[in-house]
């Protein structure tokens, strides 16, 4: 099925993983973007941060080295410069966030992107921990 969905992935990360599956299992193959390597740029960044109702606190990744090592848990960095910080070190984006024609959303947990799939999931899902999102007819189960 021809549709426009864009993952920000990492392969590395679960949830990442199992978003990815789910947008697969509606029969989708989306525009993956291997956000460490390509970051997006400073516009698509805030651009998508903004689409997702997220703050720009709710978009960084705060359990990663970069995030203590610069001192981001301080309040008095601006949205601008955790912007730049997010570009400079993509470690700190948030992930994976996924774009559809339906909306934005930072799919933590990884089924929040059944809100903004076009097209409905073609069979059971189990996220790779065995937790069942996705019953045999289609049906979200949470």
């Amino acid at each position: 099925m021809t549709s426009t969905v864009k993952i920000y992935h990492n392969p590395e990360c679960g949830t990442s993983r199992n978003t990815l599956a789910l947008i697969q299992n509606a029969g989708i193959e989306p525009t993956v973007v291997h956000y460490l390597q390509m970051p997006p740029s400073q516009d698509e960044l805030r651009r998508m941060i903004q689409d997702a109702n997220l703050t720009v606190r709710q978009a960084i990744r705060s359990n990663v080295a970069p995030y203590s090592d610069l001192g981001l848990d301080q309040e008095d960095w601006s949205d601008e410069q955790l912007i730049d910080f997010m570009l400079q070190y993509p470690l700190l984006i948030n992930r994976p966030f996924v774009v559809t024609e339906l909306g934005t959303r930072l799919a933590r947990p990884s089924e929040v992107v059944l809100d903004i799939l076009p097209f409905p999931q073609k069979g059971a899902f189990s996220k790779e921990d065995g937790e069942k999102i996705v019953d045999e007819n289609g049906q979200r189960l949470k």
